[in-house]
């Protein structure tokens, strides 16, 4: 009985591995080297708008260090 089982279970298991393949098999993919070309062409279109390479006007910054309160 318990050989029974575990034929039957066998199953299931590798019945789910072939619908996951399937499923895998469908995903549409795309060459490393168009790939890389997309990401540079998008890195350089938005260049303008990264803060890491053009840096964060100090009136804008939120982390910039806090600025001594003087009474006159």
């Amino acid at each position: 009985m318990s050989n029974n089982n575990s034929s039957s279970s066998n199953v299931v298991a590798a019945q789910k591995i072939v619908k996951q393949l399937r499923l895998e098999a469908k995903i549409r993919r795309i060459h490393v080297s168009q790939a890389a070309t997309d990401l540079k062409n998008f890195c350089l279109q938005n260049a303008h708008k990264d803060p890491l390479l053009m840096g964060v006007p100090s009136s804008d910054n939120p982390f910039r260090p806090p600025t001594s309160c003087r009474l006159l």
